[in-house]
């Protein structure tokens, strides 16, 4: 008989859940380390994994371990690291000592680095970056519901063999890619939406319906595009149309964007960012990992980034209380205004 493989999640939110509770149902021996609120949820509650698709798998709470902080590290063959970026080094540091050489890390992490982060800790580890490429929502009582398309983009390595089958058992395939960066900054061009989800109070698909909402995201990916050709950096195509021409797809008339781009709308209803989540919770976000990244890069390569800069100074405001909504009209003013000053 095989033995189950033992993953260890680190970080109990709405990817963790999702991914690691898939695992679960796949047949894998799963333990989550999550805030205390998260453990209570699942022990009481379980895990119901819903999806855009119809897919509806549960988990009992007493099929899984839940704890806040690691335990029995010195098991795991897979560790999924599923925390918010800024928390990486922290949560990673309680496993040094613990774990045991050649065991498998990933990071499902948004951003770009958090590899580099957790390899300089634990160094004896395989060690790969991944990207989850799709929304998940977190309900009520243990629910977690997919609300786009996407799968699992990760690193390859020949040490991923060990666990193919049970996440293709779990619906949860692993693209492997030779080198991931081109992925990873294509993910970055997509969820620079994330703030200005979060800023509009809207879920997903009403968001990107609205042209307003639409041109911000323009004006964020079009100034993280000329960073990234000044960089030499090419992003990899997600979208059905290459980044370049889809940051101008972007502002064409709402009827015209529904029959040219209709795939970007395929959203669940229910379907928002998780910035937007974290500011419903009062939690800090990860916008530093997002628009900060393409600040970075801008101030690196000698050019002005104003719009990601503005984004960073509004999601900042609302992390402490400011709860305002904004249209798309003052989102729009607001960072052409930053782009340009003679706007304002």
């Amino acid at each position: 008989m095989m033995v189950p493989a033992r993953v260890l999640v680190l970080g109990a939110g709405s990817i963790g859940s999702f991914v690691g509770g898939k695992l679960a149902a796949a047949g894998a021996d799963v333990t989550f380390v999550g805030r205390q609120r998260a453990v209570d949820e699942i022990s009481a509650s379980g895990l119901r994994l819903t999806d855009l698709d119809g897919g509806d798998v549960s988990v009992a709470g007493d099929v899984v371990r839940v704890a806040t902080t690691p335990v029995d590290v010195g098991s795991a063959d897979l560790v999924l690291v599923t925390v918010k970026s800024a928390a990486t080094a922290t949560a990673v540091r309680d496993l040094d000592g613990k774990i045991r050489p050649g065991t498998v890390v990933l990071s499902l992490q948004n951003g770009i680095g958090n590899d580099a982060v957790i390899r300089e800790i634990l160094p004896t580890c395989v060690v790969l970056a991944g990207m989850v490429m799709f929304n998940v929502v977190h309900q009520a009582e243990g629910r977690f519901h997919r609300g786009t398309d996407g799968g699992l983009a990760v690193a390859d390595d020949p040490a991923l063999g060990a666990f193919t089958d049970v996440f293709a058992r779990a619906g949860l395939t692993l693209r492997r890619h030779p080198d991931l960066l081109p992925v990873q900054w294509a993910k970055l061009l997509l969820n620079l939406n994330n703030p200005i989800n979060a800023l509009s109070g809207r879920p997903l698909r009403e968001e990107l319906a609205d042209r307003d909402y639409r041109r911000c995201l323009a004006l964020t990916q079009g100034e993280a595009l000329a960073a990234m050709k000044r960089a030499r950096i090419r992003p990899a195509r997600l979208t059905p149309l290459p980044p370049e021409l889809m940051a101008r797809v972007l502002t064409v008339p709402d009827a015209i964007f529904t029959r040219v781009a209709a795939k970007v709308l395929a959203v669940d209803p229910e379907a928002r960012s998780s910035m937007a989540d974290d500011l419903a919770l009062g939690r800090k976000t990860e916008i530093s990992w997002l628009c900060g990244e393409i600040v970075s890069l801008g101030a690196m390569v000698g050019l002005p980034t104003p719009v990601n800069q503005r984004l960073i100074e509004l999601i900042v405001a609302a992390e402490h209380g400011d709860r305002r909504t904004w249209t798309g009209p003052e989102l729009l003013d607001q960072l052409r205004a930053a782009a340009d000053p003679r706007n304002a």
